[in-house]
């Protein structure tokens, strides 16, 4: 290519040079030039050729190549191919293979079954066949027996028109004997009817009132036991001193003060004894009247924590305290009423309601006693069918006289039924303050479920305390009271001196003297011991034989 460029330029150059010397000479050297250009050219061409055929055998020889590797590759892939075909094949046969298998199963099971409904049908049809042969020996069996029937069906009627005759005579002849008419005989036989069925309607009336109490008794415990079991309240103690304690014995000297001004200050504030003994930091406040007892609590804890102990600061800080104790009881006695859902009750009865927080009886919590008596009364009385908030507001309320006692004379029961009339509250609420301890009548049932829940509370276990030496002397008490009496072997007070189990001698007592004995035994108890509640006398008598097989 680069040879054809160099003629070219040649060619080219020498028509130049041809103008420039002369047409003659030029004609010359051009014609030189064309023929070198030409054989070059030739040249050129041939070396053309000659590589364009070398590379066409180079071409061709990959093309046979690249036929040779596909002929290869294609039967590489023809036979991958057929293998794959073999194998999807193969697959698809085994899977045919395994549905015929299970077609045949299902065929067979179907055959099989087929099989049993044929014998099934062919028993059917036996039996049925075998049923019509016995319904057809029935039904002439039956219409053999209707004939029968309708035979002595004559016969019978035949022989009823004989006995009304025979009835007829036979009455006839009784009357002529006895000398009365038909109408006086079936009234002597009333009459004698009447008096057997009033006997046995009074033998029955007797029967079912003696069952009728059994099962009121049974329903009776049922209740009382369930009420209890539903009910779990905490059970708050109370006694009649508290102890505060000090940092250290050098605050015992501040209290005092200079000549006793201090502690003198302190218990005409409050109303409380102060006891200061060898008891290493602590003192003793001392007072039957619980809220003035918690007030003095309080404020001496206060004064001992602030330091600044002296007649002007005592004043102040027992006022702040009573403040205090007075919204704490009336905060108590809301709670209370929301926990009970007892609604519309007069200001003054809450804040007496309150005072009982720190009221105390046989050491049992006065609030906590009636909370709990007014949820077991509102139990009781939704077993009974009765006015459940109207029980259980006659529960709560049937205590109120006791936030007053200390400053009224009188039965805590009279006081608070006037309390509660003069407020408004029902008359059921009022009877129900009035009457549970006996003092007057009940005149509505929640009255008597609020006395019932009362003495649940005060003579459950635990919920009323008693000194150790006070309550061991009451149970020897008990015991030697029931052992005093003829014929008692021995006696038991059990469930906290709730009850008394005495043995007696068989011998010496019968069975109606033992029912004798249990109330001797009660009214001598109720004469010499004070308890709260109620205590059970039980008397067993038991006679044993005994006797050994040798």
């Amino acid at each position: 290519m680069e040879t054809i460029l160099v003629a070219i330029f040649a060619v080219v150059a020498g028509l130049a040079g041809g103008y420039v010397f002369g047409s003659k000479k030029g004609q010359v050297v051009r014609e030189e030039l064309e023929r070198k250009i030409l054989e070059e050219a030739k040249k050129e061409a041939q070396g053309i050729i000659s590589r364009a055929k070398e590379e066409a055998e180079e071409l061709k020889r990959r093309a046979e190549k690249l036929e040779k590797e596909a002929e290869t590759k294609y039967e590489e892939m023809k036979k991958k191919a057929i293998i794959e075909a073999k194998e999807e094949l193969l697959k698809e046969k085994e899977k045919l293979e395994a549905e015929l298998k299970e077609k045949k199963r299902e065929l067979s099971e179907l055959e099989k079954r087929l099989l049993r409904r044929e014998e099934y049908i062919e028993k059917r049809e036996e039996n049925l066949d075998r049923r019509a042969t016995f319904l057809d020996k029935v039904e002439a069996e039956l219409e053999e027996k209707r004939a029968e029937v309708e035979k002595l069906e004559a016969e019978l009627l035949e022989k009823e028109v004989k006995l009304s005759q025979l009835l007829d005579e036979e009455m006839k002849k009784l009357e002529e004997i006895a000398g009365m008419t038909k109408e006086e005989a079936q009234e002597e036989l009333m009459k004698r009817m009447e008096d057997e069925i009033r006997r046995d309607l009074a033998v029955r009336y007797k029967q079912i009132e003696e069952e009728f109490e059994q099962t009121v008794d049974r329903r009776a415990k049922k209740i009382l036991a369930t009420t209890i079991q539903r009910l779990a309240t905490d059970v708050v103690a109370e006694t009649t001193v508290s102890v505060v304690d000090l940092p250290n014995n050098e605050m015992k000297g501040r209290i005092i003060g200079r000549e006793g001004r201090n502690i003198r200050a302190f218990e005409l504030s409050t109303g409380v004894d102060l006891i200061i003994d060898d008891t290493p930091e602590a003192v003793t406040i001392s007072s039957f009247d619980p809220v003035r007892r918690e007030i003095a609590r309080i404020a001496l804890e206060r004064l001992v924590a602030d330091g600044r102990i002296h007649p002007a600061r005592i004043e102040e800080v027992v006022e702040k305290v009573k403040q205090e104790i007075e919204q704490e009881m009336m905060s108590a006695a809301e709670e209370v009423l929301f926990e009970l859902g007892i609604e519309r009750v007069h200001p003054e009865l809450k804040k007496l309601l309150g005072r009982l927080k720190f009221r105390t009886s046989y050491g049992q919590n006065v609030l906590q006693h009636v909370k709990e008596v007014a949820y077991l009364a509102g139990m009781i009385a939704a077993e009974i069918g009765a006015d459940e908030k109207l029980a259980r507001r006659a529960g709560l309320f049937h205590d109120i006289g006791k936030a007053v006692t200390h400053e009224v004379e009188g039965s805590h029961a009279i006081i608070g039924a006037e309390l509660l009339k003069k407020y408004g509250e029902p008359e059921a609420v009022v009877n129900a303050a009035a009457a549970h301890h006996g003092e007057v009548e009940f005149t509505t049932v929640e009255s008597v479920c609020a006395a019932t829940a009362d003495a649940l509370s005060a003579a459950r276990p635990g919920a009323r305390r008693e000194s150790l030496e006070a309550y061991i002397k009451r149970i020897e008490k008990l015991e030697s009271i029931a052992e005093s009496f003829p014929g008692v072997m021995k006696a038991f007070a059990i469930q906290a001196g709730r009850e008394v189990r005495i043995m007696v001698e068989p011998d010496k007592i019968t069975d109606e003297e033992a029912e004798f004995l249990a109330h001797q035994i009660s009214k001598k108890i109720e004469e010499e011991v004070q308890y709260p509640g109620q205590i059970k006398i039980t008397v067993i008598r038991e006679t044993r034989a005994v006797d050994y097989a040798k």
